[in-house]
């Protein structure tokens, strides 16, 4: 298929200015542009395809059918066990790469999840003693990960979860997840942390990093923090939580504080754009900021419609940005790690998920095809 047919092909769309609520404005301006990492060169990123999705042997098998080479596993235990073991990770990547695939990826028991069902609430709750054992069991699978071969691994610092309002229907009748902060409940009006300030926010997040990050450098293991999602109104919040992580200046006062080539993003474009008023335009200055100083260490390639406050996640194709001119600016910076879907539509029927996230890889494996094809 030549360049042009692919375009018009796939239907993407372009920008269009969301819905702000008045007097309410994105915590964001333009950057300056910054030298070319020397984990990338200018013009030499060559993406691959990955997921999150599972890791099972089954689900391997028809991963391996799509051309998914590349993945982040699915998390081995909430707690340090023998899960976690030198043993029990080199035999999980084994066998992910019996498979032909490579385990470029694990996850920490630092999930997405809301406090109450956090792996370890004492470390955003900022309770010690106890957080320090907990920061100390975290060092301890990072150095297990290092022994067994596995050369990166992702986490949140999150309170509030993943926050939603009432989903809303999309193509063919999909169910799209959506989030509209004007009129929004928030109930309870605080969460079992409590207020959180951004100064107090900041002091967890960075009593955590002094840490952990001397330990994935001693190491040698990519950490890769993913945004809070979605941002929130600077000095309101949601439930007494500032989102610290939810602007693009607070990602950018994240990666600063600890100056190291193994400290950076789980960069999901979907959540970044989610910060933006109008991300048709304004993600691939964001792409090039963070990709140029080599902090973009994953990629969730999703896509939205709408934006700042008031957005819809759609299929890659129906979206607000243009997924062609944002793969070609991953290329552009260097990043030559893993572009993955996430949280995918919802179609009737399809258990799961596994027929839309096969959409994805599909349509994901044809866009860097088309990189690879323009040399």
């Amino acid at each position: 298929m030549q360049r042009r047919e692919f375009i018009a092909a796939s239907g993407v769309g372009l920008s269009a200015a969301s819905t702000v609520p008045a007097g309410v404005k994105p915590d964001w301006t333009p950057m300056p542009p910054a030298a070319i990492s020397p984990i990338g060169k200018k013009g030499k990123g060559r993406p691959t395809l990955g997921t999150q999705n599972g890791s099972d042997d089954a689900y391997l098998k028809i991963l391996s059918g799509l051309g998914v080479h590349n993945i982040c596993s699915t998390l081995p235990s909430r707690t340090l066990d023998a899960n976690w073991s030198v043993e029990a990770l080199t035999k999980l990547r084994e066998r992910v790469e019996s498979h032909g695939i490579r385990l470029e990826m694990i996850p920490l028991p630092l999930s997405s999840a809301y406090i109450a069902k956090h792996e370890y609430p004492d470390i955003m709750k900022g309770e010690s003693p106890q957080r320090d054992k907990s920061i100390e069991d975290i060092c301890q699978m990072i150095r297990n990960c290092a022994k067994a071969g596995i050369p990166a691994m992702k986490y949140n610092m999150s309170i509030l979860g993943v926050v939603r309002t009432a989903p809303t229907k999309g193509r063919g009748g999909a169910t799209l997840s959506t989030f509209k902060y004007a009129g929004a409940k928030q109930d309870p009006p605080m969460t079992e942390a409590g207020p959180v300030p951004a100064d107090v926010y900041w002091e967890r997040i960075t009593y955590f990093l002094d840490r952990v990050i001397p330990v994935a450098n001693q190491e040698k293991v990519r950490l890769c923090c993913h945004p809070h999602d979605p941002g929130m109104p600077k000095g309101k919040g949601w439930r007494g939580v500032e989102t610290v992580l939810g602007s693009v200046e607070g990602l950018k006062k994240f990666v600063s504080i600890q100056e190291s080539a193994y400290h950076g993003l789980n960069f999901c474009q979907g959540t970044i754009s989610e910060m933006l008023a109008q991300p048709g335009r304004e993600i691939f200055d964001v792409i090039r900021y963070f990709g140029a100083r080599g902090k973009i260490f994953n990629v969730h390639f999703r896509n939205i419609r709408g934006g700042y406050l008031d957005f819809q996640e759609v299929h890659p194709d129906e979206g607000d940005v243009d997924f062609i001119k944002a793969a070609r600016v991953y290329k552009e910076v260097g990043y030559s790690g893993m572009m993955m879907p996430d949280h995918v539509p919802h179609i009737d029927g399809d258990v799961s998920g596994k027929q839309a996230f096969a959409f994805a890889y599909g349509y994901i494996r044809a866009l860097l095809q088309l990189l690879e094809s323009e040399g």
